[in-house]
């Protein structure tokens, strides 16, 4: 069995809720109807109206105190909304209780009983249940076979290592076959490549079982290696909902740019040109698809579309450029991040790969580089730059 320091090999998905796996089945579809949670004058759902349609990974993804949380504890049951509509397949749940909305929990702290074995924790959710002890057995040693733990069920927590623990809590939420998987930040407390390995497992067992998976994190990197889609949120409210790359390659609001994944923002004025929207920055005109209403605008470029070229380039017809200055280098291994510092002082950055690397150093000056099409146009928000600093 694998370890959780030396991951084993990754065994094929079954199709989705299908495969022999007795755990299998079809998700639930879960609708949240202006849905709103209030503390006092503080909201912290505000109105998030979403749908989670059955068998979907629904990554619930946004920095700390945004919603996400609560919004999932009103989907488990354990906070009521103050206002709004919850529904399973189509049934009003909001008043029922936790104990009886059939989901399953996984939380960042794996809360298993440390007197109790592995079996017997995953055995916990089936007594309560009243499944006969026959009928246990065959359901524990298929959930401890379905997270790669079939010989551990006679151990303790405590004789476990942490990713252990946590792949024991997902098999006593998956035992009793729920229809609906919640899971609040489960990784947050593991090292990174233990992090990446259990992140693929996670992707496996939802593939293999079917069920629907909604999953609160506020690491990015996890939301788009895990989702079918991404619901953004930001003081309570969703900012935009869709597959990994819609949010990263064409963000709709200038949060979303900035807080999935990497962006080189340049704002100023916007100016008209023909029937398009042209944006002066740093005394150049710079071009991109879309049409902004306002005087300010944003483009949005993600650093692996920018280039850099010697210093005075003249852009090609369908690309932009700007001079700037080499102020740093970081290499990645597989990459190298190039921190460039533009004429109005404003950053930028640009990703290169191994095997085409520029030859630019710290210090240089140099032309960025970018196709007009590589360029996302949003209205500029000033309000942003708070939440990130």
């Amino acid at each position: 069995m694998p370890s959780s320091t030396t991951p084993a090999p990754l065994s094929g998905a079954a199709p989705r809720g299908r495969g022999g796996n007795r755990l299998a089945g079809r998700g639930a579809r879960i609708e949240l109807i202006d849905l709103s949670k209030r503390y006092g004058d503080f909201a912290a759902v505000d109105e998030v109206s979403l749908v989670v349609e059955p068998g979907e990974f629904m990554t619930l993804l946004g920095p700390s105190g945004s919603g996400k949380t609560t919004t999932l504890n009103i989907v488990a049951g354990f906070v009521g909304p103050t206002s709004g509509s919850l529904k399973v397949d189509g049934a009003a749940i909001e008043s029922t209780p936790a104990h009886k909305r059939d989901m399953g929990v996984v939380f960042q702290h794996y809360a298993l009983f440390p007197h109790l074995t592995v079996a017997e924790n995953i055995a916990y959710p089936l007594k309560r249940r009243g499944i006969p002890k026959a009928r246990r057995a065959e359901l524990i040693g298929t959930a401890l076979d379905t997270v790669h733990l079939g010989e551990y069920g006679h151990r303790y927590p405590r004789e476990l290592s942490g990713g252990q623990q946590q792949r024991v809590a997902v098999a006593r939420a998956i035992v009793y076959s729920p229809r609906v998987l919640l899971m609040d930040e489960p990784l947050g407390a593991l090292d990174k490549k233990l992090r990446d390995w259990l992140q693929l497992e996670i992707k496996r067992i939802h593939a293999q079982l079917g069920t629907t998976f909604v999953y609160v994190t506020h690491d990015q990197e996890e939301a788009l290696v895990l989702s079918d889609r991404i619901a953004v949120f930001n003081h309570g409210r969703i900012e935009q909902v869709g597959p990994a790359g819609e949010l990263y390659e064409r963000p709709g609001t200038l949060f979303v740019a900035k807080f999935l994944g990497e962006s080189t923002v340049l704002r100023g004025d916007t100016t008209r040109d023909g029937d398009g929207s042209a944006v002066g920055v740093c005394a150049r005109t710079l071009r991109a698809p879309g049409h902004i209403e306002g005087p300010r605008a944003a483009i949005i470029v993600r650093p692996e579309r920018l280039a850099v070229r010697p210093a005075g380039d003249r852009p090609e017809p369908g690309w932009n450029a700007l001079p700037a200055t080499v102020a740093g280098e970081i290499y990645l291994g597989s990459s190298r991040k190039l921190e460039l510092t533009l004429p109005d002082g404003s950053p930028a950055l640009v990703r290169e790969q191994a095997g085409a690397l520029s030859d630019v150093r710290k210090g240089d000056e140099v032309t960025l580089t970018w196709r007009v099409e590589d360029s996302v146009l949003l209205p500029d928000d000033p309000d942003v730059e708070a939440v990130f600093t």
